[in-house]
């Protein structure tokens, strides 16, 4: 997949990340890989570009069962309504952004599942996250919840390498929707998986994607 390069543009300018975003066709992410234990799938797709100084990532959701619990960076936030975009530059490790409904952001750096660094409070704070259900906790919600959450990540947030671009980056990623304490739990991929049980950590099933120069 190649990420779009938008030069110069601002990501607190509204209206050209708008148009940014309508002009690339949006991205599904659909494989219910564990279909028969968790049947239950929302509607979830993606879009990203780049300007070279910060990635821009959109996700839009539709669910009916949509939670906000976790209060703090770095918490469980994949117990949430959660949408996850996984990044590996290289065989040292690969990155887990990980974001709920309202922007709680957990953040880390491994090779494996179990041995994580996570990013400190100052590589957090330099996340921009644009949630449009608020930034406040709440209890699970049913109905026909609809949100967005865009994201614009600076090359330092990949704190485990020395970037001053994304420009040229190529990298392998996958990104997922998920919410394992909800009611209705589901785990959903962009790229297929091949395992017994939920799990997103997993690089093998990664895809290919380059930065546009």
């Amino acid at each position: 997949m190649e990420i779009r390069r938008f030069a110069g543009l601002d990501p607190q300018d509204t209206a050209a990340v708008e148009a940014a975003f309508a002009s690339i066709e949006p991205q599904a992410i659909a494989c219910n890989n564990w279909e028969a234990e968790y049947p239950y799938a929302p509607q979830v797709a993606f879009r990203m570009f780049h300007t070279g100084a910060w990635l821009l990532l959109r996700f839009d959701v539709e669910e009916r069962y949509t939670a906000a619990k976790v209060a703090e960076d770095n918490g469980r936030v994949w117990t949430d309504s959660c949408v996850e975009f996984f990044l590996e530059l290289d065989d040292r490790g690969y990155y887990n952004f990980e974001t709920t409904c309202i922007g709680r952001m957990l953040l880390g750096f491994r090779k494996t599942h179990a041995d994580a660094v996570h990013a400190p409070a100052e590589i957090m704070r330099q996340i921009r996250r644009t949630p449009t259900l608020d930034t406040e906790p709440f209890a699970e919600r049913a109905g026909d919840n609809r949100w967005q959450m865009t994201l614009a990540i600076p090359p330092t947030a990949l704190f485990r390498h020395e970037l001053a671009t994304w420009d040229g980056l190529r990298a392998r990623m996958n990104l997922y929707k998920c919410g394992d304490d909800l009611s209705h739990p589901h785990f959903l991929s962009w790229q297929p998986i091949e395992a017994s049980k939920p799990n997103f950590h997993l690089p093998a099933f990664f895809a290919a994607a380059e930065f546009e120069r």
